[in-house]
């Protein structure tokens, strides 16, 4: 790809997400862009949830934590992660993050194989 198609293909994806500190290859420029591209159809309003337990260890001794993972793909083009967690000794939490720039997105699928 030449330094101008790779120049336009980051202006495209500036527009939908932060590009600012992300240096990309080619390849996942084209990624990106087609990621925005099919963005309506195949992805907006997705959620996708995970559950994992394991067993850790506390001053108060041996508990076990379940984790919820939940990923949506929001209206606008970007991921929303939420996860929540409980402990069997009572402790619980949760957290959201939004993903909305290009490397977190590219991430976000490299983690999911």
């Amino acid at each position: 790809m030449d330094r101008n198609e790779k120049k336009r293909l980051r202006g495209r994806i500036g527009e939908h997400l932060d590009v600012s500190v992300a240096r990309l290859t080619d390849d996942e420029a084209v990624f990106l862009s087609d990621f925005i591209d099919e963005y309506g159809e195949k992805h907006r309003g997705r959620t996708e949830t995970r559950t994992s337990s394991h067993t850790g260890w506390s001053s108060d001794g041996k508990y076990v934590r379940t984790d919820k993972f939940t990923d949506t793909f929001t209206d606008e083009v970007g991921i929303r992660t939420d996860h929540e967690y409980w402990d069997d000794d009572g402790q619980s939490g949760q957290s959201t993050h939004d993903i909305k720039d290009a490397r977190g997105i590219l991430n976000w699928f490299k983690e999911r194989g």
